[in-house]
């Protein structure tokens, strides 16, 4: 791996990362359903005009079903349940919630194949679950009485993009990424106009500049900007090594709610951290302490 695929690869963790402490800032105002919606445009029209730049066509046919199921399945629902998450939980917690995604991909992907887990796997779920239970356990703002729905909606949103990674490589592997990235938003931002319509809209009195500009933030750099590089990473050093961005994600959600939102972060919080993304390198296979870059 060379040093620019590296500064790439953190460059990916910090921004989403920052993606729940965005979330975090602009949710109050904006709602979670409108916030994801701003969040999902913007990203979209940053992708329409990467697209157009490089004449990446959309490849609709054929796959225009798949766009817009893959957008509701991997961008639309977990988008707003993390968003209502966000409601009640912090930032940190939600970053490392997020990481148990991998964790979930592996599991459905041994449920389609109908092959029984090997003792490592049954080991990186119990881990996984382990550590979320204490963090939620431990955690004051998941304890309190109306944190109920935002906990199942935080745990509920990674199962859902384990689902999608299954859904995107069975039906749409003929498709390119980018298409597949920008096909995809334009369906979740369809998926998500029956949901504007039943949700309280925000107004110019109750939406301040700087929520307008986590949302823009969310859409340009945690969604249009982040599917550039991650799919780049992809291309050029692989898929297993790209996905190691898992690991940086919490770090880096932990880092700016301690740092922007003033959340405070105990021993607690490393100890689940940890538990989780030993979970998930267990189930994924994935060993931070042996893994070395490889030369491309």
């Amino acid at each position: 791996m060379k040093t620019t695929h590296f500064l790439q690869l953190t460059l990916l963790g910090a921004l989403w990362g920052g993606s729940f402490l965005f979330t975090r800032l602009a949710v109050p105002e904006l709602g979670p359903v409108w916030l994801v919606a701003l969040r999902v445009l913007a990203g979209a029209l940053f992708l329409l005009l990467v697209s157009a730049m490089r004449r990446s066509p959309l490849e609709l046919k054929g796959n225009l079903r798949h766009h817009f199921f893959l957008g509701f399945l991997n961008t639309a629902l977990p988008f707003v349940l993390f968003s209502y998450a966000a409601t009640a939980l912090t930032a940190s917690l939600l970053s490392i919630i997020n990481s148990m995604a991998p964790l979930w991909g592996v599991t459905f992907g041994m449920l389609l194949t109908r092959q029984l887990p090997s003792g490592r796997v049954i080991g990186g779920l119990v881990a996984g679950l382990a550590g979320v239970t204490l963090l939620v356990w431990r955690d004051p703002a998941a304890l309190a009485a109306d944190s109920a729905w935002p906990v199942a909606a935080a745990l509920i949103a990674p199962v859902c993009y384990g689902l999608a990674s299954h859904y995107a490589r069975l039906r749409t592997a003929q498709a390119q990424p980018m298409a597949i990235a920008h096909g995809s938003m334009w369906g979740a931002l369809l998926c998500l106009l029956p949901a504007l319509l039943l949700s309280p809209r925000p107004t110019p009195a109750t939406v301040g500049g700087g929520a307008l500009a986590a949302a823009l933030a969310l859409g340009v750099l945690c969604t249009g900007l982040a599917y550039q590089i991650y799919f780049r990473l992809v291309r050029e050093i692989g898929a297993a090594p790209a996905l190691t961005v898992t690991f940086l994600i919490p770090l880096f959600g932990i880092l700016w709610g301690a740092l922007f939102l003033n959340e405070t972060v105990t021993g607690v919080t490393f100890v689940g951290a940890a538990f989780v993304l030993l979970g998930t390198g267990l189930v994924t296979g994935f060993n931070p302490l042996a893994w070395r870059p490889r030369r491309v």
